[in-house]
Parts: C-alpha cells; sequence; structure tokens
C-alpha cells in the first residue's frame, strides 16, 4: 500500500457527453476525463474534454454533454485550483479546455507533443486549446512515475505518444486508465484490428498487449476510455473511487 502524502487520495470519472453510433457494429459512446485529488491536496487533472462548439462526423452534437469547468465547479474547484493536467494525447476531444487552465503544468510524452509540434494533421483542429502561449508542458520519455502510486504508460498505436495511467487508491486498489490505447471492453484483446483512428495498428497491438500484462500483473480495474456501457455502471463525479 502506498503511504507517501503525494500518492492518490481519490477519483473523479468525469463525464463530459454521451452518443450512441449505430455501427456496426453499433456501440454506446462516453467521452471524458478524469481527477485524482492526493493526501497532500494536489488536484491532477487528466484530460480537459470535449470543446464547446465540437461535433461529431456527419455534424452531430454530443448528448448529455457538460464542461470540465462545469463538473469541477460542483466539486468547489476552480481552474486555478488545478496543479497537473496529464494530456494522455492530443486529440481534440481530449484537449478541449487545455487553455483554461493556465496555472497548471501539463505533462505530456515527448513523442506526442513532438509530433503535434511539427504539424501533424490530426492534431490542428484542436490548437487553439492544446498549443495555446500560456500553458506549460513538462515533457516525459516512456513510462514514467508522476507521483508515488501514480504512473504514466506509454501506449502508443491510436496516436503516436499516447500515454495511459496507472493509479494506487487507498481502497480500492490499483486502477488503469487506457483511456484511447483500449476505447472500449470488447477491444481488450491483441486478436484487435486498429480503428480509421488510430496511427499505427502493430504499435496499437503492442500497447494493448502491454497493456493485458500490467492489468493482471497489478490486478488492476480496468477502465476503457470511451466504452458507454462500461460507464453506465461506474461511479461518475460528484462520487468518487478512495
Amino acid at each position: 500500500m502506498v503511504t507517501d502524502s503525494r500518492s492518490p487520495m481519490r477519483l473523479y470519472l468525469i463525464q463530459v457527453g454521451t452518443r450512441t453510433f449505430p455501427g456496426p457494429p453499433p456501440f454506446d459512446m462516453s467521452a471524458g476525463c478524469y481527477l485524482v485529488q492526493t493526501h497532500d491536496g494536489q488536484n491532477i487533472l487528466i484530460d480537459s474534454g470535449v470543446p464547446d462548439d465540437y461535433t461529431l462526423s456527419g455534424g452531430t452534437s454530443l448528448e448529455n454533454a457538460r464542461t470540465i469547468i462545469a463538473h469541477l465547479q460542483e466539486l468547489a474547484l476552480a481552474p486555478d485550483d488545478i496543479d497537473l493536467v496529464v494530456c494522455t494525447h492530443l486529440d481534440i476531444d481530449h484537449v478541449g479546455f487545455h487553455d483554461a487552465f493556465p496555472a497548471a503544468e501539463f505533462v505530456i510524452q515527448r513523442q506526442e507533443y513532438e509530433s503535434a509540434r511539427a504539424g501533424h494533421e490530426r492534431y490542428q483542429n484542436g490548437g487553439a486549446h492544446w498549443n495555446h502561449p500560456a500553458l506549460r508542458y513538462r515533457i516525459v520519455d516512456g513510462d514514467t512515475e508522476l507521483l508515488p502510486g501514480l504512473s504514466l504508460i506509454k501506449t502508443s498505436g491510436h496516436t503516436p505518444g499516447h500515454q495511459s495511467v496507472l493509479l494506487h487508491l487507498p481502497e480500492t486498489g490499483a486502477i488503469l486508465l487506457v483511456i484511447d490505447a483500449v476505447p472500449l471492453g470488447r477491444l481488450f484483446t491483441t486478436d484487435r484490428k486498429s480503428w480509421p483512428f488510430d496511427d499505427n495498428e502493430e504499435q496499437l497491438i503492442v500497447s494493448t498487449q502491454k497493456l493485458l500484462d500490467l492489468a493482471e500483473l497489478e490486478d488492476a480495474m480496468v477502465i476503457f476510455g470511451h466504452d458507454g456501457e462500461q460507464w453506465r455502471t461506474l461511479k461518475k463525479a460528484p462520487e468518487f473511487y478512495g
């Protein structure tokens, strides 16, 4: 059990929107981000969700949309209360309010940051949010212990420098946030194929195996990034895992 004062104390799952897609096969999609609070009072945001003007392919909008700012207000927090923002990757549905947190330090994988700054096309529609001149980035390379009990796990494949997050909570134990490395529970297998928005199928499969091994090693609760069916069963903010 992690006892360091900097270790995670609670985890909030923050759902910022939902949508049902017809497929094939059909699936319920959840869009979200996460808030970790540590024993010594740090607030660590993982991704910042969907921007106000976001539309899905075909021009449709998210249902049940609610911004990260509104969720934080419900928790009696303002943007300046956020100490760190972990950028799992820079797709627009994960960076929509980055520019609302200029007081925070942003933590990102080098490969992701350099790919975006070099002009990778997939990131440009969110550039006003993640590339705001007021933001400060800390660059990491590969798997990194960010704090005692909270580690960043490089899981390339969906994007060049995607990262997942492993944390340990006092009562719940290990939780593995796989984010978009494995967006749906039914894809948590190395037999999977890449989707149109995945960057590299070979890396995706390697990362999936890495996460499968880590989940088994840590006996972790695995939370999938966009699995609406799973998210219906989870505690969501203002409830939390402790």
